[in-house]
C-alpha cells in the first residue's frame, strides 16, 4: 500500500487526483493542512509520495509550490490533469429556501463568480479547503450553510447536492505533480515513457542570457511547454526560471541540458517523467 500525502481532507481535489493517478491501487491517504506539511511527511518519510497541485488553467500557476519543491530536494515522477468541476451542497434536511451562507476555498469561488451572482442573499465566505467546508459543515451540523466543492465529497459527509457543474468556465483543469524521495523515484516511474521534464536555472544578468538558453532548447527541438519566472530574494531583479520542457529522444534531451549548462547557474533537473493523463 502506498503512503500519499495531499493538501485537503478527503473528497478533495487532490483526494480524487491521487486515487486517478493510483488508479487500481490500495493508498493511504496522509491529509495535510498545509504544502508545507505535504513536503515534512516525504522528508520524515522516504517512502511518502507527495500530489500537489502545480497549475489550474484559470487561476495560473501556484507560484509557491514551484519553491516548496526547488527547497525540499524532492523529485517529479509523474504528473495528473484533473477536470474541475464545482457542485454545491447542504446538510440533507435543508434546501435552497434554508441557506444564507456558502463556504470554499478563494480560488473555487472566485471561479463560480457567475453562479454566486445569482445567489446574492448567499453570504460567502472563504475557507481553507473545498471539501473541509462540507466536513466541517457535517461534523458541526451547521444549519443554513453549503459548501462549493467536488460532488464526491457529499457522499462522504452525507451532504445534499443543490446543484453540480457550477463553475463559470466548463475548461477548467488543475494539474497535479507526484514528488517523492529522489532515492525511491526510479522504483516508481516507468523509464521508458519518460517524455517530459521540470528544470530551474537563473541566467546571468546580462542581456540576452535567457535567449540564449531557449534557442539551444530550440536547436535540440525540445518542445518548451511551460516557462514561469520568480524573482531571487535579495538579488534585485534578478530570476529563477522554472521550464517544462518535452521530447521525442531522450539522448537529445539529455544534450540539451548539458549545452546550456555553461550558460546558466544553478541548474537543477526536478524530475524526469511521462506526460499525464486528463481526467474529469
Amino acid at each position: 500500500m502506498k503512503k500519499i500525502a495531499i493538501q485537503g481532507v478527503p473528497g478533495s481535489y487532490h483526494d480524487i487526483a491521487a486515487h486517478k493517478y493510483f488508479k487500481d491501487e490500495e493508498i493511504e491517504l496522509i491529509c495535510c493542512n498545509t504544502f508545507e506539511d505535504v513536503f515534512e511527511h516525504i522528508r520524515k518519510d522516504s517512502n511518502v509520495i507527495g500530489v500537489v497541485a502545480i497549475e489550474n488553467t484559470i487561476a495560473g500557476s501556484l507560484l509557491h509550490n514551484y519553491e516548496l519543491l526547488r527547497e525540499s530536494g524532492a523529485t517529479i515522477i509523474g504528473e495528473h490533469k484533473l477536470r474541475i468541476s464545482h457542485s454545491i451542497m447542504c446538510l440533507p434536511d435543508e434546501d435552497w429556501k434554508d441557506l444564507t451562507e456558502v463556504n470554499s476555498h478563494p480560488v473555487a469561488l472566485a471561479q463560480c463568480r457567475e453562479f454566486l451572482q445569482r445567489h446574492p442573499s448567499l453570504k460567502v465566505v472563504e475557507t481553507e479547503d473545498t471539501a473541509g467546508s462540507a466536513k466541517d459543515i457535517h461534523e458541526h451540523g451547521l444549519r443554513g450553510h453549503a459548501a462549493i466543492c467536488s460532488k464526491y465529497a457529499a457522499g462522504l459527509y452525507d451532504m445534499k447536492i443543490l446543484e453540480e457543474g457550477i463553475e463559470t468556465n466548463k475548461h477548467n483543469f488543475t494539474r497535479f505533480l507526484v514528488v517523492c524521495d529522489p532515492w525511491i523515484a526510479d522504483d516508481l516511474k516507468e523509464r521508458s515513457k519518460v517524455n517530459k521534464a521540470n528544470i530551474v536555472f537563473c541566467t546571468p544578468h546580462s542581456q540576452g542570457s535567457l535567449s540564449r538558453v531557449l534557442s539551444i532548447f530550440t536547436f535540440y527541438n525540445i518542445n518548451l511547454t511551460k516557462i514561469q519566472s520568480l524573482p531571487i530574494i535579495g538579488r534585485e531583479w534578478e530570476y529563477m526560471f522554472y521550464v517544462d520542457v518535452m521530447f521525442d529522444d531522450y539522448l537529445r534531451y539529455k544534450q540539451s541540458i548539458n549545452a546550456v549548462m555553461p550558460l546558466t547557474k544553478s541548474l537543477k533537473i526536478l524530475g524526469e517523467y511521462a506526460e499525464g493523463e486528463s481526467t474529469i
